[in-house]
């Protein structure tokens, strides 16, 4: 069979051949989105979907993790992956690579689940109960409150100031969970208060 080509026919017949393979790889045939279609919902299938922030920087890249177990009935969630939230709208899905990170983050075998007490003298920390930590934690603020609150300055003037407790809050949050933070801590009169943005 003698089949005669010009170079423009050659040039077309090339051009299309391009076109087509890179519309394939690029996954616009018929069989890749058949498959593409399948992957997504087969790999998350049976995930509960969570939507929350990332822990690291003040930007607060939303996330979304997908976990495994349902902890209403007893079980122990498993996070089984973790991705950018598309329609976040500081980060549109993306993640810098301390946030694509994160699963390595929340599984790693060194991270703290549970409150932890060193007693004086010790050299080592225990674990002891949420309910113990807090109570903890607010009779040492309300013993250093009563003990150092300022009523009034030098003057006489008023001022209602805790100046010898500050707080350290988190920038990775919500704009009502910062003013709620902010109000908590004005309200006990605490005047030293930062996030963790600057650290």
């Amino acid at each position: 069979m003698n089949m005669e080509l010009s170079r423009r026919g050659f040039l077309r017949a090339a051009g299309a051949g391009v076109a087509g393979t890179s519309l394939g790889a690029m996954g616009f045939s018929e069989a890749e989105a058949a498959v593409a279609a399948y992957v997504r919902p087969l790999k998350l299938a049976n995930t509960t979907e969570t939507r929350n922030t990332c822990p690291y920087c003040s930007v607060a890249c939303g996330i979304i993790l997908y976990s495994k177990g349902d902890v209403r009935k007893g079980e122990r969630a498993e996070i089984v992956h973790i991705e950018g939230d598309a329609d976040h709208p500081t980060n549109r899905g993306t993640l810098c690579p301390k946030g694509a990170a994160l699963k390595d983050f929340v599984q790693a075998p060194t991270r703290l689940t549970r409150p932890m007490h060193r007693k004086p003298g010790s050299d080592r920390f225990e674990p002891i109960t949420w309910d113990a930590a807090l109570d903890r934690i607010a009779r040492l603020m309300k013993d250093d409150r009563d003990a150092n609150f300022v009523l009034r300055n030098d003057a006489g003037i008023p001022v209602n100031r805790w100046t010898t407790t500050g707080m350290l809050a988190a920038s990775a949050t919500t704009n009502e969970t910062a003013w709620t933070t902010f109000k908590v801590a004005k309200s006990l009169g605490i005047v030293g208060f930062d996030n963790q943005a600057r650290v």
